[in-house]
């Protein structure tokens, strides 16, 4: 039988690379035995630059390779190159890369042995192909060069108890030209993915342990992984006849289980094969080196991606928590706001002429309003079974808050817009006991619709068609209606903007036909309005009232200083949670509610910003 041509290590384990990892000495621990390309330089793109095959296999140090030349000029020119002495080291072509925290190498796939003219580093060296670098991530390619020189091999070397051996007998088929144990193995793994591979190759590698523990790395080389020493058929590469193994009728029997009714899960059939059978290496093959089940490796459980509570799916809340802290709250639930109108006419002061009679002022108009509380709540309940079964989090917590942003948001949407019910729901929360922002009354809230027809005709002026685009005019218009508006606004302090999505979308595409835009940032479009900020709310999307007149506006934003809204709630109104068990059906309520009031206590103090129906539907 012919001989390898050289020899040399492939990897070193233990040695710290030049990018601080190390390759630990069981990474490429599964790729003993394994027949890979022999290449020049790692250049694997043409047929030219393979130049034979290695053989793989591991030691503590390592992964050592024994290598052969194919008959071709290529194989031959660089088999003189190793004779003469000119190339003298081996470097690995790698991927599938994984690597704990301290970027110890754990495992991987050695996909190519490369002659290469020299090692870039003494001891060893990684040059990453395509590899991320954080911890805990998987790379995908790597070439790791070792700088050791490899050894020639000599003729009267006895290959033959070597890897060329293990190779012949897998590829020798018995008589009547049946299939050896060994073709059908590479069949099962063409099969199956690397991480199944990897369990089963540990399981082989425990039966290996138990079978021939006093057995050194040389004699090791000298067993084929499914044959013993008298050709018996095994998968405890090394274990001697008489021992446990695992055998390919026991395969057989293990996949014809899993596709019974009965069980249906291939892993369900290695447990109750094992059983049956009381095959040892089943039963006590899985446990990895730290005794955890290793089959939970080839048919894993599935794991958080977030660990802990689930995450909720909610609408947008940002906007909410700012009305929950921006409005005015007050110890009393019962609101009540008096204004005197003095801008009549007939108020003023007149001049006095000597004589005449001086005239007395008109009455003053008294404006009152009184806003009563009312209940909001969300009740909720959950079954104890439930409650004692999820032990992953505390799931009264998760419960209560997940109703308290519930009951926010539905308090925010009743202050800013209202509930959104039609009157006679008997869920609906009273527009007289929380006053809506946008549907308050002209003296508390100025509203004023869009018109684009205006905006259009005002920037005639500047041949708006010529140099801008559609959306121009739209937030020009948006501009100059809130701008106008601001001239009535009477609110205290700075105003925030509310409004959909779509509208500071809208603004933002705003641009020349140049394609410059107009505004380029949110912050921008907020100075533009004259505003602290700008909260975008998707609760306010396609959001329409009636007036008196019976016509339809569209809702597009709202303009307002939230302290000038107050919130009024008695001590016990405010937020509260509450609990009770239900002995008759074993399950657990929960109830939170407050009890409140809110209204608008400052005189056009909002600005809400309509485009009528018929004008948006044109």
């Amino acid at each position: 039988m012919e001989q390898f041509d050289f020899k040399g290590w492939a990897t070193k384990s233990g040695v710290r690379c030049s990018d601080g990892r190390t390759i630990t000495a069981d990474a490429f621990k599964h790729n003993d035995g394994k027949k890979v390309p022999l290449v020049w330089n790692h250049q694997h793109d043409i047929p030219e630059n393979v130049l034979g095959w290695a053989i793989l296999k591991h030691c503590a140090e390592g992964m050592y390779a024994y290598c052969k030349f194919n008959d071709t000029k290529s194989g031959q020119n660089a088999k003189l190159l190793v004779q003469h002495g000119d190339v003298t080291q081996l470097s690995i072509y790698a991927n599938r890369l994984k690597q704990d925290n301290a970027k110890n190498v754990m495992h991987g796939e050695i996909r190519e042995v490369s002659l290469v003219l020299a090692g870039a580093n003494p001891k060893a060296f990684i040059e990453s192909v395509n590899l991320a670098h954080g911890d805990g991530d998987q790379g995908d390619e790597v070439v790791i060069y070792t700088g050791e020189n490899f050894e020639l091999a000599h003729a009267d070397e006895d290959t033959n108890d070597k890897e060329e051996n293990k190779m012949a007998d897998e590829n020798k088929k018995p008589e009547g030209g049946e299939k050896t144990v060994g073709e059908v193995w590479n069949g099962l793994m063409a099969k199956i993915s690397e991480d199944e591979k990897t369990v089963i190759h540990m399981m082989i590698g425990e039966a290996s342990k138990r079978g021939s523990a006093g057995n050194d790395e040389e004699e090791n080389m000298k067993h084929n992984a499914f044959y013993g020493d008298q050709g018996e058929e095994m998968m405890a590469g090394g274990a001697m006849m008489g021992e446990p193994v695992v055998s390919h009728s026991d395969l057989r029997e293990i996949i014809k289980l899993a596709k019974s009714s009965g069980v249906g899960s291939l892993r369900d059939a290695f447990r109750i094969y094992a059983e049956e059978t009381e095959n040892d290496v089943l039963q006590h093959g899985f446990v990895d080196e730290d005794g955890e089940d290793a089959i939970n490796y080839l048919y894993p459980e599935y794991k958080d991606v977030k660990s802990g509570m689930p995450e909720v799916i909610n609408r947008d809340q940002g906007w909410v928590t700012v009305v929950m802290n921006k409005t005015h709250k007050s110890p009393m639930s019962r609101i009540r706001t008096r204004q005197i109108d003095a801008r009549d006419a007939g108020l003023r002061g007149r001049g006095f002429k000597k004589g005449q009679q001086k005239k007395l002022n008109g009455n003053t108009k008294l404006l009152k309003r009184t806003t009563d509380p009312y209940t909001i709540y969300v009740k909720d309940q959950l079954d104890r079974d439930d409650m004692v079964d999820i032990t992953e989090f505390d799931v009264v917590a998760y419960k209560y808050g997940e109703m308290t942003l519930n009951l926010k948001e539905e308090m925010a949407l009743a202050i800013m817009v209202g509930d959104g019910r039609e009157d006679g729901d008997a869920d609906k929360i009273p527009e007289d006991k929380i006053r809506p922002i946008w549907k308050d009354d002209e003296l508390f809230t100025i509203h004023v619709d869009l018109d684009i027809a205006k905006a259009k005709k005002e920037l005639q002026g500047t041949n708006t068609a010529a140099n801008f685009g559609v959306n121009y005019i739209y937030a020009e218009a948006v501009l100059m209606s809130m701008l106008y508006a601001r001239e009535n606004y009477k609110g205290t302090g700075t105003p925030d903007f509310f409004c959909a999505p779509h509208l500071v979308n809208v603004m933002l595409c705003a641009r020349d036909l140049n394609g410059r835009r107009i505004y380029d940032t949110v912050d921008d479009i907020a100075k533009a309005l004259n505003v602290g900020k700008i909260h975008t709310a998707e609760q306010f999307t396609n959001l329409v009232r009636t007036d008196d007149d019976g016509k339809q506006h569209k809702l597009l934003g709202l303009m307002v200083s939230l302290g000038d809204y107050t919130v009024g709630a008695t001590k016990g109104g405010q937020i509260t949670r509450f609990q009770q068990f239900d002995i008759d059906f074993n399950r657990e309520k929960f109830l939170i509610e407050s009890r409140s009031s809110g209204a608008l206590t400052c005189i056009k103090s909002a600005i809400a910003l309509e485009e009528l129906v018929e004008e948006a539907a044109a």
